[in-house]
């Protein structure tokens, strides 16, 4: 399916019901991919993704607890998103700014080619535990947990603000 930029940011929706198969490895290779195209100040890349597989999963299952592991079930496939931690506090910033604009690029192309979405920040990835059974080291700091499959079910849009409430034109 090709779509326009415009159609695409309109249309994404966050998606919490997904079908059971999950994202083959050649369509998530083409996603992690364009990733790569997202605005970084100094080319520095500095994102980094994780396709979580079955046994990570246990293991970040295990160190959310009970209630919060149904929670990472929702999705065939996940993908943790996190960034280089810079020295410089400005780069550091500007890192995670463009790991997000990364992950965006991700939803949008995954929306592109008929796939649902959702970006989370679960606690479980706040935590030594959580960041551990990813193998995220302390040279990384999370961004997100991408949550990809093939939608059980069409998403209306939500209510937006208009621009008004939002922008402002400085003399």
């Amino acid at each position: 399916m090709v779509m326009d930029v415009e159609s695409a940011i309109q249309s994404r929706r966050t998606h919490k019901a997904f079908q059971s198969d999950p994202v083959g490895r050649e369509l998530l290779d083409e996603l992690l991919e364009l990733a790569r195209w997202a605005p970084n100040h100094h080319l520095t890349n500095p994102w980094r993704f994780r396709v979580v597989g079955p046994q990570a999963l246990v293991k970040l299952k295990r160190a959310a607890g009970p209630e919060a592991a149904s929670k990472l079930e929702r999705a065939p496939t996940l993908v943790a998103a996190t960034s280089l931690r810079a020295e410089d506090p400005v780069q550091y910033q500007e890192d995670l700014c463009a790991t997000a604009c990364a992950v965006y690029a991700v939803l949008l192309a995954a929306h592109g080619r008929g796939l649902a979405g959702y970006w989370r920040t679960p606690e479980v990835l706040r935590t030594p535990e959580g960041l551990k059974a990813l193998g995220i080291p302390p040279s990384e700091h999370f961004v997100a947990l991408i949550h990809l499959g093939w939608p059980r079910q069409e998403k209306r849009p939500p209510e937006r603000l208009p621009p008004k409430d939002f922008i402002a034109y400085l003399a």
